[in-house]
């Protein structure tokens, strides 16, 4: 006798130096509502790329990840390529910025910047 096996996805999560850099982030926007929006295009070197930006608002079709004072917000087509995925922030020689660590990714670029599934 067979069964199927359920699976629930692990949800996105937020590293603790990611959480404080969007805290200050907010703090001096002056706009205790902004969210972090996280997304997935097409291109980079390796096929896809991340990107980030800040959204006031939220869509129906987006996720919305609530992290006590902060949240992250995914469109429904990136989602699918995040899920898992933890956000975190660095600073280092090259400078300053939010990373994407994604178990999906079978492929990453040197930069990290983008990857392929």
């Amino acid at each position: 006798m067979s069964g199927a096996e359920t699976f629930v996805p692990t949800p996105m999560m937020l590293s603790d130096s990611a959480r404080k850099r969007l805290q200050a982030l907010i703090a001096e926007e002056g706009k205790p509502g902004l969210k972090l929006r996280v997304y997935v295009t097409g291109g980079g070197c390796s096929g896809f790329q991340y990107g980030f930006d800040f959204a006031e608002d939220v869509a129906d079709d987006d996720a919305l990840i609530e992290f006590d004072d902060v949240a992250l917000v995914v469109d429904e087509l990136s989602y699918q390529y995040l899920v898992g995925s933890t956000v975190d922030y660095e600073e280092g020689l090259a400078g300053a910025r939010f990373l994407v660590q994604n178990p999906n990714a079978t492929t990453t670029c040197g930069c990290g910047a983008s990857f392929m599934v």
